[in-house]
């Protein structure tokens, strides 16, 4: 209390503080929401940054994977490559191959990456141990730190495959690469061994550049790879940058729209506090002088107006460092913890930082007005009192008087000229009251259309499986914008039990669908994992039978699959393996190899993992699990799929109705979030006008007892008041509705980069003509329910009790 003082000033302070409840409220209010959501985006931050360059840096982690065919590239010609203009270091070759591991229970894990390194060090990619050793002889493996589990651990053994003669390899160490050159490590014997048993070996070299910092250095970078080994020599490359963004992007997605609100709610406290406080000096010019008359100093006034800002915020800043907490807490557990780095919790720095931030711009907003206060001279302010300068907006009491309106319209039209700050004040928070409900109708529904967009498989009338969903356990939920009605794997679950559900013959049910003379047109889907050269870890892979079109995901560039030999990628398979529309990678399902070239890029949300579109006719052991049905015009997709039902049951198989998917998780909370804050930069946008109306009203009051006097009836008194911030409204909307738009088409670009993707034109275009027009009325809305509650009292105030204040 020794800033604002003791005795007679503090009790000045706490009787301003308690007597402006609305003022103190608004302050509150405007600086909680400020601060909630700077600590939501300064978390996010923090999360989206630190791990992964921390650990880059220290293992000298790869800047380009890239795997060599040994057939075409020795591994003489390889040990030169690291020698070319502008590789700073490089390893390998090492040999690489794909196993898909069986544990002791019979459960299959995920196609992995296996490569023979005979020990951790190296110029390149130092590999962190975090258990265990390291593999020495055959017989020994090495996995990623992540499959540690209560099932997996050191000494566990685990078989390469499913097959009856598969080696059996026992597990000594794990450890994690920053780079994520592999999933598992083995002696380079060993992995040669595995290669003769049908899998192809592939010579993985490592790469750090001098300059690698952009996508088009590491194109340029591989391009002189290729060019250095022979025709086709190269298999596959991974880029560093596509692994650090998939490390970073659980928190990245979500930081520019939180700062895009955190940046309203900044500008919209600093306009409402210096309003408030502004208001507070223009409607206590009597209290000032008579402070001043009794002997207060003006640096003394000027601490009593700047404490009853300061206090009310202090209050707002607890409780937006407690509320952005609890908002940021679902968005950070979704963060995954790849590298061991990323907290569940809030950086105490952070908050930290933010409060004093928000205390200083706080302060700084106040002091303007404050400083006016202990600048008025004594008899200037005891003279003037509370009514405003005469003579004030008299020409627009004039001008609006000639409009064919009732009077107490446009009485209340011209109000607003009377005192212009206030005024602009008011319009201001309309305005970015209005900006931030256009940007969260347009944030949600493009959220929406990213969910919608990345599930095809419900626009289909009718699904028919070869398996009955109730014979397996539920699948686990599907990533962001994954397919949620896909068939599980071939495994049963994590549980480890290996047991398979009847399945039927896909010729069987493909000749069901074909038998029925309501079929329009089907095609058949299937998926299931695959391994890419140059990169690390298996690929989700969705095969196609037929034509596709119907199930295509929305395109970036290029085109949907129309036959074999081709394959569309998500822009982060672009990015991470470095290749272009036109490339040609390599891909093996099951011990069948294919090079596919990239015909179209997806737009593809599902996380890090990445997902390839391919025809099945490139896979002979590839059969579909899934046929999408779409059915004839007129006919009934309920009675169509029990027709089906009916014959494909009794071969293990079902038949049932499309239905809509749930949102994922992540962009539940997205949405959730973002009504919330734009909820809160509304109500701090009524505040305002509510605060701006009762500074008018009680500076009227009198006026308005006297309009009362000789017959305004209550009602004409409630128009007059409401038409006040009409015009506010109107004008706030005009303003806000194409700020929000474009807010909307800056932010969510910017949302799909930190993702590794662009976004097409049905996420970004989602305002139509009569939801901009609903939205700029949202602005009189605002307005209205701001002034509703000062006007009901100005109608209910007695005549006589008017009159008597002045």
């Amino acid at each position: 209390m020794s800033l604002f003082g003791t005795g007679a000033l503090g009790r000045v302070v706490r009787s301003g503080v308690g007597r402006r409840r609305v003022q103190t409220v608004v302050i509150a209010v405007a600086t909680m929401m400020a601060v909630a959501s700077a600590v939501v985006a300064g978390s996010l931050m923090v999360a989206a940054a630190a791990p992964f360059d921390k650990a880059f840096r220290k293992q000298h982690g790869s800047h380009i994977t890239a795997q060599f065919d040994p057939a075409r590239a020795s591994a003489a010609q390889l040990a030169k490559t690291g020698k070319l203009p502008g590789v700073a270091a490089s390893a390998g070759p090492y040999p690489s191959t794909a196993v898909r591991p069986v544990d002791r229970s019979g459960f299959q894990l995920p196609t992995l990456t296996l490569v023979g390194r005979s020990g951790p060090d190296g110029a390149v990619d130092r590999v962190d141990l975090k258990a265990g050793r390291w593999a020495q002889k055959p017989g020994e493996i090495v996995l990623d730190a992540s499959f540690e589990g209560p099932a997996i651990g050191i000494g566990t053994p685990v078989k390469t495959s499913n097959a009856k003669d598969a080696p059996a390899l026992s597990i000594v160490g794990f450890a994690v690469s920053a780079s994520r050159t592999a999933d598992a490590w083995a002696a380079p014997a060993q992995v040669d061994a595995l290669g003769s048993k049908g899998n192809p070996v592939s010579s993985q070299m490592l790469y750090r550049f001098d300059s690698a910092s952009t996508k088009q250095q590491i194109l340029a970078d591989r391009k002189k790879l290729a060019a250095s080994v022979g025709s086709g020599a190269l298999l596959g490359t991974q880029s560093w940058l596509d692994t650090k963004r998939a490390a970073d992007q659980g928190a990245a997605a979500t930081v520019p729209f939180v700062m895009a609100f955190g940046a309203l709610g900044i500008v919209m406290s600093v306009i409402t506090v210096s309003s408030v406080i502004s208001g507070a000096v223009g409607t206590s010019l009597r209290r000032i002088g008579i402070l001043k008359a009794i002997g207060f100093t003006p640096r003394e006034v000027v601490r009593a107006y700047l404490a009853q800002a300061l206090i009310p915020a202090v209050v707002g800043i607890t409780l937006g460092v407690v509320l952005g907490n609890l908002l940021a807490v679902p968005l950070l557990s979704d963060t995954e913890s790849v590298y061991g780095g990323v907290s569940l919790s809030v950086a105490w720095w952070v908050d930290v930082a933010v409060p004093a931030a928000a205390l200083v711009v706080v302060g700084l907003a106040a002091l303007i007005p404050a400083l006016r206060a202990g600048r008025l001279r004594t008899v200037e302010a005891i003279a003037v009192g509370r009514a405003p300068r005469t003579g004030r907006g008299q020409w627009a009491h004039r001008a609006m008087g000639m409009l064919p309106l009732p009077r107490p319209v446009t009485y209340g039209l011209a109000t607003p000229f009377t005192h212009p700050v206030r005024t602009l004040a008011m319009l201001l928070a309309v305005a970015f009251g209005t900006v931030a409900a256009t940007f969260a109708v347009g944030l949600t529904s493009s959220l929406n259309a990213i969910g919608t967009s990345q599930d095809p498989e419900n626009r289909a009338a009718v699904t028919v499986t070869t398996t009955k969903a109730t014979e397996v356990a539920p699948p686990p939920p599907p990533a962001v914008g994954g397919d949620a009605g896909d068939p599980p794997p071939e495994e049963n679950s994590a549980s480890g039990t290996s047991t398979k559900p009847k399945a039927a013959d896909p010729a069987k049910v493909r000749s069901a669908i074909t038998s029925q003379p309501g079929t329009e047109s089907y095609y058949g889907k299937a998926r299931t994992e695959v391994s890419v050269a140059g990169v690390s870890g298996s690929i989700q892979a969705s095969l196609y039978e037929g034509d596709s079109h119907r199930g295509s995901y929305e395109m970036l560039s290029g085109h949907w699959i129309t036959g074999r030999g081709q394959v569309v990628v998500p822009s982060r398979f672009l990015e991470r393996t470095s290749t272009e529309l036109g490339d040609t990678v390599r891909v093996t399902h099951e011990k069948e190899t294919a090079n596919l070239r990239i015909v179209g890029e997806s737009f593809d949300t599902s996380g890090s993992r990445l997902e390839i579109h391919a025809d099945m006719a490139d896979f002979t052991r590839a059969e579909p699990s899934t046929f999408l049905v779409e059915t004839k015009s007129g006919v009934s997709a309920d009675e169509y799929a029990q027709q089906v039902a009916a014959v494909v049951q009794p071969l293990g198989g079902d038949a049932t109705t499309g239905s809509e998917s749930g949102q994922d998780g992540v962009i539940l909370i997205m949405a959730a979030m973002a009504v919330l804050l734009t909820l809160m930069l509304i109500i701090v946008a009524g505040l305002g006008v509510l605060n701006s109306v009762v500074l008018d009203t009680r500076e009227r009051i009198h006026d308005l007892g006297v309009c009362k006097a000789i017959g305004m009836s209550p009602r004409q008194t409630l128009s007059l008041v409401l038409a006040s911030v009409a015009v506010i409204g109107v004008i706030g909307g005009l303003l806000g509705v194409p700020a929000g738009y474009a807010l909307h088409h800056v932010v969510m670009p910017v949302m799909g980069r930190a993702v590794g993707t662009s976004l097409p034109s049905l996420v970004l275009d989602v305002y139509g003509p009569f939801q901009l027009l609903l939205l700029g009325l949202g602005g009189v809305v605002i307005a209205m329910l701001g002034a509703l509650i000062p006007a009901g009292w100005a109608a209910k105030a007695r005549t006589a009790t008017a009159l008597r204040t002045e």
